[in-house]
């Protein structure tokens, strides 16, 4: 994985390809690389480790152009950061392929291969493919029907585009488990993993199907569905415009993407209450008959989207009375959950199309759930597609690694799907109507408390030369503390663990010093009191610690102990969005402190659509 854009047309594709591979940067990469049929009918190609910049250096150096082609930005999987694992992988002069996923069988397929005098240049699952496309076309095969027999072969999950000078017109892509779109322009077409990477060119879209191949030229496109029978999918024409990721004046996407929350969250409470309930209808159709025999919920996610989770836990138990857990999705599909009756399964990802969380919602589905559910941020993506009940987050698009709009806006999606789940259990009306006033105050509370950067910016000073960090939290500010201990290792690259605060005397009290901060998250809660005692723990050990108080716990600065003070009360349902905000704050200010590559850090991708 990370990024694919592929083109056939009647003019020169390579610019189209690298202005592709530069929009899809946000996802993460550590080489690229394209290849062309050029006007002599001849497979070219080139690679570089490292950014897009480099390869379209190389490309200034050493030019050359072509009418159908393929680019991809590698993120390492099988084989180290080397240009002979780059993409595009080659069979020969005859098939060149980029490809997105695992192929779990290609050392298998390699053995055959080799077994046919194919040799290896690579360390790569996707050079299997290339050759394995090529001894097909060696039998007679076009690449159409070379490409698809060459899927019926491959176990796994991939995006694959490949191309051949014998059909130098040409260009054939499929998809299993891995997100590919097709743009639709005017006299010719397109591929790529994410339609943000065409938007140059097209804003016409068919967001193509599980098991779905497509062939492309310049004047046609032809899908074929799993049964190779050809079948018509609907074009949507996108609402996003080609500078819809750009930075607007900020310095990083994260700081933009940070900044942007009171809208987003704005965006996503908008239009979904009426008479200060909310309504059930934004969960789909089908939301009125099934959210009354729901009767606890198995919530499923990975990385930021599991906090989010955990907090939900928290609103469906607290605030409804509904039983919830909530499971790492990797972990989730390799066990045997059991499903309690009444039972409904949610699914939680800001792209829609991670592997681990895709694979537990299919696994669910014949696994006794009353109905799968998805919280997500892209309509247009296969969660989105293949759950009964949908709730969007319309947080925009997100190009920063770190997650922050697309967390705090599932948060606030998760606080309406609660009410709407719990309305069917001991939520009354009356709670229903103050629980929905204080959700929709949220992006007010969220825009004071951005005013806090300055003071995050003087403890990121403080921060800069250390190497590990803890984050306490108790009650729903334990998941806060979580997610701000990730954002922190994500993009400074500092050792940053949470504990829940009770958990101290339980052994991380051992790391305690006055070179490891200890960040607190602190809402004038019913928890209030039992964090206070937690925090002179710390005190008497040395420990530096740095507070997000409540204007109404009382907390304030002194000799060991930082206090930010928090611009107004947030009551329990507003904390884990707004506490979050500064912690996102603290962490990009380190990373700007110690000069890492905030929007793309190493060894993360974006979107992590493999196991």
């Amino acid at each position: 994985m990370c990024g694919i854009v592929g083109a056939a047309a009647r003019r020169d594709v390579v610019p189209v390809l690298i202005e592709g591979l530069r929009r899809l940067e946000y996802r993460g990469y550590d080489s690229a690389g394209l290849a062309v049929i050029d006007e002599h009918s001849r497979l070219v190609s080139a690679r570089a480790v490292g950014k897009v910049a480099a390869l379209a250096d190389r490309l200034d150096a050493e030019p050359f152009a072509g009418q159908v082609g393929a680019a991809h930005t590698r993120w390492a999987t099988h084989g180290g950061v080397s240009e002979a694992n780059a993409h595009p992988q080659r069979s020969g002069d005859n098939v060149a392929v980029v490809h997105n996923g695992i192929i779990e069988n290609y050392e298998s397929l390699r053995e055959v291969l080799e077994g046919k005098g194919y040799g290896f240049h690579s360390q790569t699952d996707t050079e299997v493919i290339a050759h394995l496309i090529d001894s097909h076309l060696q039998t007679g095969l076009g690449l159409r029907e070379a490409v698809r027999t060459s899927l019926g072969e491959l176990d796994g999950a991939y995006a694959i585009v490949a191309v051949t000078p014998d059909e130098p017109t040409r260009l054939v892509a499929a998809r299993r488990g891995s997100p590919l779109v097709l743009g639709v322009g005017n006299g010719e077409h397109f591929v790529a993993s994410d339609a943000a990477a065409l938007l140059p060119v097209t804003r016409h879209f068919v967001f193509l199907e599980e098991g779905d191949l497509v062939d492309l030229t310049a004047d046609s496109a032809e899908v074929i569905d799993l049964q190779g029978t050809t079948v018509t999918r609907p074009v949507v024409e996108s609402s996003l415009s080609a500078d819809a990721a750009d930075k607007g004046g900020y310095r990083h996407y994260m700081l933009k993407e940070i900044f942007e929350q009171p809208k987003a969250l704005g965006d996503t409470l908008s239009e979904r209450f009426a008479h200060g309930r909310p309504l059930e209808a934004v969960l789909g159709p089908d939301a009125a008959e099934l959210l009354p025999q729901v009767r606890g919920v198995h919530i499923v996610a990975c990385g930021t989207s599991y906090h989010a989770g955990l907090v939900a836990r928290y609103y469906l138990e607290q605030g409804g009375g509904v039983p919830c857990t909530v499971e790492v999705a990797s972990e989730y599909r390799y066990r045997d959950p059991v499903v309690p009756p009444g039972t409904l399964f949610l699914a939680i990802s800001q792209s829609g199309e991670t592997a681990d969380t895709l694979a537990a919602l299919r696994f669910a589905r014949g696994s006794g759930y009353v109905a799968t559910a998805a919280i997500c941020n892209v309509p247009e993506s296969s969660l989105v597609r293949e759950s009964d009940l949908v709730l969007m987050t319309r947080a925009g698009p997100e190009i920063g690694v770190a997650s922050t709009k697309a967390f705090t806006t599932q948060l606030a999606a998760l606080g309406l799907f609660g009410m709407l789940v719990a309305r069917h259990n001991r939520l009354d009306a009356r709670m229903e109507k103050l629980y929905a006033r204080q959700l929709l105050h949220v992006p007010a509370q969220v825009e004071k408390t951005l005013q806090l950067e300055s003071a995050m910016i003087k403890w990121a000073e403080w921060f800069a030369d250390k190497h590990h960090a803890l984050f306490l939290g108790r009650g729903p500010s334990f998941p806060v503390a979580l997610e701000g201990a990730l954002k922190l290792k994500e993009i400074s690259y500092i050792h940053a663990e949470a504990y829940p605060a009770g958990e101290l005397k339980h052994g991380p009290l051992a790391l305690v010093d006055a070179d490891m901060p200890v960040v607190a998250v602190a809402p004038n809660n019913r928890l209030i009191e039992k964090l206070k005692s937690n925090l002179q723990e710390v005190r008497a050990r040395g420990g530096q610690l740095f507070v997000l108080a409540d204007p109404d716990t009382g907390i304030r600065s002194e000799p060991g102990i930082e206090v930010v003070t928090m611009p107004e009360h947030i009551e329990a349902l507003q904390a884990p969005l707004v506490y979050t905000v500064p912690l996102q704050l603290l962490a990009y200010h380190v990373a700007v402190a110690r000069g890492t590559d905030v929007d793309q850090p190493r060894n993360l991708a974006k979107s992590v659509t493999v196991e």
